[in-house]
């Protein structure tokens, strides 16, 4: 399905952002791991194999993050694909007790890294004609989690700025979408309360917490040439949670 085009996976190294690499890469497609950690993302990229390569980058920081996609660009002749995964949950409290500096940073990773990463890839698929982007956003940002005031309003801009793109960029083959996930059982759990935790798995209906192959079966479909008309749209895979 994805036989020669080319895709950036930001937070590729691991969770959601890996198995979305995992499920375009057995498709055919060239992955190109962006992580914060570098050497985590290169030994993710070994792991897949051919076709796979890692890079450092903080996606807080546009400038390294635009030499980075035209570096990419210029290597492999394009990018097709970008899936925004990277992102912080942060520790939890009430918005009135939570640390100034702390509610900054997840804004700054969850949000601006999205902006920073969108603009310097869309220029590319833009000079194209071609594009597929999905931004991971969350349950969070449609319903505002208790004690995760940050990490909630992030979520919601990234929704926000998604449906943006997709019309700013609906004419020229390029779909901008988002998915909400709840909460799936990764190393970003390791930033939450288990009271935080517990919570979010009694608003599952499903009562299970979201699986990464779940989300990077969507995800993908979202980044494949069938997505030809959608775009600016926001996929709930909530487990029943969202109600609207």
């Amino acid at each position: 399905m994805f036989e020669g085009q080319s895709a950036v996976i930001t937070g590729g190294a691991q969770g959601i952002g890996y198995a979305v690499a995992k499920h375009l890469h057995e498709r055919g497609a060239h992955v190109v791991l962006w992580d914060l950690d570098g050497d985590l993302a290169n030994k993710a990229a070994e792991d897949l194999g051919e076709r796979a390569q890692g890079a450092a980058i903080d996606v807080t920081n546009a400038d390294a993050v635009a030499a980075l996609a035209d570096d990419v660009a210029e290597q492999l002749g394009k990018i097709d694909m970008l899936v925004t995964s990277a992102g912080i949950a942060g520790s939890n409290a009430p918005v009135i007790d939570y640390s100034v500096e702390e509610f900054h940073q997840i804004v700054a990773v969850n949000l601006h890294g999205v902006f920073h990463c969108c603009r310097a890839v869309l220029r590319h698929m833009a000079g194209k004609g071609y594009g597929r982007v999905v931004n991971i956003a969350s349950v969070a940002g449609k319903e505002g989690n208790p004690n995760a005031g940050a990490y909630s309003a992030s979520k919601a801009g990234v929704m926000a700025l998604t449906k943006t793109l997709g019309k700013e960029h609906a004419a020229q083959d390029i779909a901008v979408n988002c998915v909400t996930p709840a909460a799936a059982r990764t190393r970003i759990f390791d930033q939450m309360s288990q009271e935080h935790i517990d919570y979010m798995l009694s608003k599952i209906p499903r009562g299970r917490f979201l699986e990464v192959n779940e989300a990077a079966d969507m995800i993908g479909w979202l980044c494949s040439p069938e997505n030809s008309f959608t775009t600016g749209a926001v996929f709930d895979l909530s487990g029943g949670r969202a109600t609207y």
